[in-house]
């Protein structure tokens, strides 16, 4: 893994131009693996912020739509709450609502977490469908063409909470994530996995966010307290979409919308 990290950020003056940029960017990444590979491998999360990006893919008056390659697209998830796909908590039941009951991609391209199930089962589960669908063999880990992730208010991002177990597992491609400070279980990819892909980005919005995007990538290094610093992909470089509110803290950026931040360990 990279010692260094180059950060590249994007910020957009609101909510509604971070989604459209998420989406071109999701256009646009998936176009360049299935060009390369035929195939795009792409993992997810939930939450409000993508929300808004995935209904503008699902919108037929949207360019972005058509677009994308759906037929040749795997959609697999970050993280899961240990609930019911019907349930009004779960990540699947928000991407199925915006997006896939509205849009061309296969069924059996379509990888969910059953967070349904006893949590550890859930995640091994999981790690046998990666696995298989990436026909992986020995210690190989799977290799995303794109991770989409989020962070929350304490600086987690998939379910990687604070001073959880989850942060320090290495060995396993899926875990189960006990969460004391939520009462709750998780399933989530763990880190070394999202850190292998081949591209990584970080959709972040709102005023509430801009303390700590700013302590992640410009303060000390502590992942216990701030899980988010764990992500350091392989290939040296981070991307950060950002609403106006939450790069508030950042370094202006160029007459493009665009800075650049280094971190080295």
């Amino acid at each position: 893994m990279s010692r260094k990290l180059r950060i590249k950020y994007y910020v957009e003056p609101d909510r509604a131009a971070l989604a459209r940029r998420t989406a071109q960017y999701l256009v646009e990444m998936a176009a360049e693996a299935v060009d390369a590979r035929g195939q795009a491998r792409i993992a997810v999360s939930g939450g409000t912020t993508p929300k808004a990006a995935f209904s503008l893919l699902a919108d037929p008056h949207q360019r972005y739509r058509g677009s994308m390659p759906w037929d040749r697209i795997d959609l697999y998830w970050v993280d899961e709450r240990c609930v019911a796909p019907d349930d009004v908590e779960s990540n699947y039941r928000m991407t199925r609502e915006s997006l896939l009951s509205q849009v061309p991609l296969p069924g059996e391209q379509v990888h969910r977490m059953e967070g349904e199930l006893d949590p550890e089962a859930a995640a091994a589960r999981y790690e046998s469908e990666l696995r298989n669908s990436f026909r992986l063999e020995g210690a190989e880990s799977p290799r995303f063409d794109l991770i989409a992730l989020g962070m929350g208010d304490d600086g987690h991002t998939a379910s990687l909470f604070p001073y959880t177990a989850a942060i320090h597992e290495m060995g396993r491609l899926v875990t189960a994530n006990h969460v004391p400070q939520k009462d709750t279980w998780r399933i989530t990819l763990t880190w070394p996995v999202i850190n292998h892909a081949s591209s990584v980005f970080f959709e972040i919005a709102g005023e509430s966010k801009a303390e700590v995007v700013r302590e992640v990538f410009m303060g000390p290094r502590d992942p216990e307290r701030l899980p988010s610093q764990l992500i350091w992909p392989s290939s040296g470089i981070l991307t950060l979409f950002l609403d106006k509110a939450a790069a508030a803290l950042l370094p202006p950026t160029n007459g493009e919308g665009c800075g650049v931040l280094e971190r080295e360990r």
